[in-house]
């Protein structure tokens, strides 16, 4: 037994932290399609269940620099597994719960937890040459994708047994996977390079001040906003529009999301690679927010259930295009000695847009009816669209001029 537990812990870091993010997103992906299902036995409401998709995001917001800071001074290791034990209380939580307190208890909960992915970088910083560094964190972000390709489905396979069982087994695979930590995990960050420094908690206000204050993407980071507002309510929005559209089930769900993921894998980790070089940053933006606004104006519309799959397809494709092409843009402009305060203005601004987007698509179906949150959603991509068209020009023809000198 000692020697299988020494082998184990001989593994590569990347490979241990690849398998916990995947195990705990798989979990939150076969959560995700459910919730709406869940929140139905109590309320009809949709807004009720962008106020829980919001209250995930808002404890996400602030408990992941908090936690990010509390690993610099205890370690990584510590709040890594402290992180996806919560996530399986949380799933227990979710399982088990019979009244509507105890729901938003325990998706509270779950954002808490769920708010390690910085800490999980930290560690693959921690962990590896500077050279080796992209791919390592690229590892997570693979995780992080597969896990939320593979879970819908998973989660909408096991709900045919009761909406209770992707739940317990989300906090099973957990269980597990904290085990795996405790077991395997090393420290990677050893008390010499520890932080003293006070906690302080996340100053948004200064975060987006700092990064709205530079004029040359200014107008991007609204774009991004706007793009980010349209899609981040339709997640938890979806299998209400479907069900109510369509009559779909928990099972039609979880494939649905599953395909939009296998869409964002194949975009993002392929097409946007193949496109960049030929086309550059500027046409993919514009390219991906037109592909959004028409995709979401089209799903709005859509008469019959089989159009979604490719309808949806052409708005994931929008959105793997846009998003990649826009955070490089506003980096490039950006400057070498601003890169993190915009990058944390970035992160802000996001997740500003899954507080209230989520909220925003809730109150639309409400009030509007099942279709509105993607007539809402084609509205702001569209501005979206004209806003990146207004500051991209002038480097375009910019281009041209040189290009033509040339």
């Amino acid at each position: 037994m000692k020697h299988v537990l020494a082998r184990l812990r001989r593994g590569s870091p990347l490979a241990i932290v690849f398998a916990s993010v995947f195990i705990d997103m798989l979990g939150y992906g076969m959560i995700v399609p459910l919730l709406p299902f869940l929140v139905r036995e109590y309320s009809a409401s949709a807004l009720l269940v962008g106020l829980l998709s919001a209250l995930y995001a808002l404890m996400q917001l602030f408990m992941a620099p908090l936690l990010g800071a509390v690993s610099d001074r205890i370690g990584r290791r510590p709040v890594l597994i402290g992180c996806i034990a919560g996530s399986g209380v949380a799933y227990l939580l979710l399982g088990l719960s019979d009244t509507l307190g105890l729901l938003f208890l325990a998706i509270g909960l779950g954002g808490m937890a769920g708010a390690s992915i910085p800490t999980a970088q930290a560690y693959i910083a921690d962990t590896t040459k500077p050279e080796d560094r992209a791919r390592g964190l690229g590892l997570i972000g693979a995780a992080f994708g597969l896990g939320l390709m593979l879970g819908p489905a998973l989660g909408g396979l096991l709900s045919s047994y009761g909406l209770a069982v992707p739940a317990l087994a989300a906090a099973a695979f957990a269980a597990l996977n904290t085990l795996y930590a405790l077991i395997v995990l090393p420290e990677s960050l050893p008390p010499e390079r520890r932080s003293h420094q006070p906690l302080h908690l996340l100053n948004l206000t200064a975060q987006l001040a700092e990064a709205l204050t530079l004029r040359r993407i200014r107008l991007l980071l609204v774009a991004i906003f706007l793009l980010n507002l349209a899609f981040a309510g339709l997640q938890s929005n979806f299998p209400l529009f479907s069900t109510v559209r369509f009559g779909w089930d928990v099972l039609q769900n979880g494939i649905f999301f599953a395909f939009v993921g296998v869409c964002a894998v194949v975009t993002q980790g392929f097409l946007i690679g193949k496109l960049q070089p030929v086309w550059g940053e500027a046409p993919l933006v514009l390219a991906g927010l037109g592909l959004m606004t028409i995709g979401l104006l089209l799903i709005a519309l859509a008469p019959q259930a089989w159009l979604l799959y490719p309808l949806v397809g052409i708005m994931a494709v929008g959105l793997g295009l846009a998003i990649p092409s826009l955070s490089a843009l506003v980096s490039q402009r950006a400057g070498e000695q601003r890169q993190g305060a915009v990058m944390g203005g970035t992160q802000a601004l996001l997740s500003l847009t899954l507080i209230i987007g989520p909220l925003l698509a809730g109150l639309a179906f409400d009030l509007a009816g099942p279709g509105a949150p993607y007539l809402l959603g084609s509205g702001l991509a569209g501005l979206a669209f004209l806003v990146a068209a207004a500051t991209l020009r002038p480097l375009r023809s910019s281009r041209e001029q040189a290009a033509s000198k040339g």
